[in-house]
């Protein structure tokens, strides 16, 4: 494709819901110096996606939404070294800009695909697993005999972090909404779950942990259960708020860490992680390592890139388990 041609996106034209995002074309950019032009076959769809929809971490607008993908190297800028036309690429991180057939990014976003990996799956899995990285051995080091709660186990990100918990030898956790949902955490590997939404989350845990509470817990959903989640993990333990799918998170007096409960309370953002570059290459290298090794987010549906607004609302929903793609 030369530059001249048209490339269609979908781009977010003001702040709320999913009806604020249009289909458009426009003319595909010849990428300048130390930037390359990669040709989209796969795009992740993640709830940072909804937060920048709604306002929560905001943009300017108009603005294309997404924050990984993967595809080919279809053009390079002056001044880019190690990657030629054709190479298997994917990326995750700022800037946003995904949801769109083909885009322009700075070389040092760019990660080589092994062969055995295929786009679809790096797509699903190159934020989730970055984010993994940063939970299981930056914000906690998880390793054999480590207890993991895993909040929202059947969902993308639940997925890869309850196969790498295993991977690293946790006893894993996990919550989900319903018994089909649980099935499928059970699936991907959790030696325990907790069933419903009005479960007595920490009575559960309590039993499974004959009355201690776990290591470690990744607590992704918000809301009011960010309090249980504080309560479900033991003395001197670890507790990572990583999103509010159910809601903002609370005011937390420090009152309800310690003194009596000792925790530690960890608010790690995967985007800033993406953000510095030899955290990211390193978290990206162990990424593909463990992919290799049949770690990796498990694809819940695709939609074409036309369905972007779809794809939004069945993730906001809670009518999805796994990962999400756009296929342009």
């Amino acid at each position: 494709m030369n530059p001249s041609e048209q490339k269609t996106i979908v781009r977010m034209i003001g702040i709320g819901g999913v009806e604020n995002l249009e289909v458009a074309q426009l003319p595909s950019e010849q990428p300048v110096s130390g930037m390359v032009r990669v040709r989209h076959l796969a795009i992740g769809v993640n709830f940072i996606d909804i937060y920048h929809r709604t306002g929560l971490y905001p943009l300017s607008l108009p603005a294309i939404l997404g924050v990984e993908g993967a595809g080919v190297v279809e053009a390079l800028g002056d001044d880019v070294s190690g990657f030629s036309i054709g190479d298997r690429v994917a990326y995750a991180g700022a800037p946003a800009g995904a949801y769109t057939t083909a885009r322009s990014l700075p070389v040092s976003r760019l990660i080589k695909l092994p062969d055995g990996i295929e786009f679809r799956s790096a797509a699903a899995s190159m934020l989730k697993g970055l984010t993994a990285h940063m939970l299981l051995t930056r914000t906690y080091a998880v390793k054999p005999g480590t207890t993991l709660l895993i909040h929202g186990a059947a969902g993308g990100l639940g997925s890869i972090l309850v196969r790498w918990g295993k991977h690293l030898g946790a006893t894993v956790i996990g919550t989900a909404g319903s018994a089909t949902k649980a099935d499928i955490a059970r699936g991907y590997g959790a030696d325990h779950v907790i069933v419903g939404r009005d479960a007595d989350l920490v009575s559960e845990v309590g039993s499974l942990t004959h009355g201690i509470g776990v290591d470690y817990t990744i607590d992704g959903i918000g809301g009011d259960t960010l309090l249980k989640s504080l309560a479900c993990t033991r003395r001197f333990g670890t507790v990572a708020s990583i999103g509010q799918a159910a809601g903002p998170i609370p005011l937390l007096a420090v009152e309800e860490i310690g003194p009596i409960r000792s925790l530690s309370l960890a608010r790690p953002s995967v985007m800033a992680y993406a953000a510095d570059l030899p955290s990211y290459h390193q978290a990206a290298e162990a990424l593909l390592d463990v992919m290799q090794k049949g770690v990796s987010a498990e694809i819940g549906r695709e939609y074409p890139l036309s369905d972007a607004a779809q794809a939004q609302s069945d993730l906001e929903a809670g009518r999805t388990t796994g990962s999400l793609l756009l296929i342009p």
